[in-house]
């Protein structure tokens, strides 16, 4: 005897149900917003990610006191947020370096996820070397 083709139907409305959860999953990312120094007071209290260049660095991650960033808008030099990371930091951190980093905005402080600092991969946003011609 031949199974039903409900049986089938339904297995595949399921998978395809599930298959379209894990897209948009994916594509629209865990839903928090990636924003500037420029835009973090409108955040306060708020769990956000977190994206700037690098205007200074003092402290040590591994301590209590963790590692002091200053951290600017990627274009503009005006807006500057401080904040205090815990964890390690990745090999091609360094100041002038863009940075990722997750965690809440709370009395004029950032105060950052433990590990969650990463460096945006400098090759990806320098300009393409121009070839010599002969």
């Amino acid at each position: 005897m031949r199974g039903s083709p409900a049986r089938l139907v339904i297995a595949l409305s399921v998978a395809a149900a599930l298959a379209v959860f894990i897209l948009y999953t994916s594509i629209a990312g865990a839903g928090t917003p990636q924003i500037q120094p420029s835009d973090l007071h409108r955040y306060a209290g708020q769990q956000v990610t977190l994206v700037g260049k690098v205007v200074r660095t003092a402290g040590d991650a591994h301590t209590a006191g963790g590692m002091q960033i200053v951290l600017r808008d990627v274009q503009a030099n005006t807006t500057h947020v401080r904040v205090r990371y815990h964890g390690t930091a990745p090999d091609l951190y360094k100041v002038g370096r863009e940075v990722v980093v997750t965690g809440k905005y709370r009395a004029g402080s950032f105060a950052a996820d433990t590990g969650s600092l990463s460096t945006k991969c400098p090759s990806k946003y320098a300009p393409a070397k121009k070839q010599s011609g002969y």
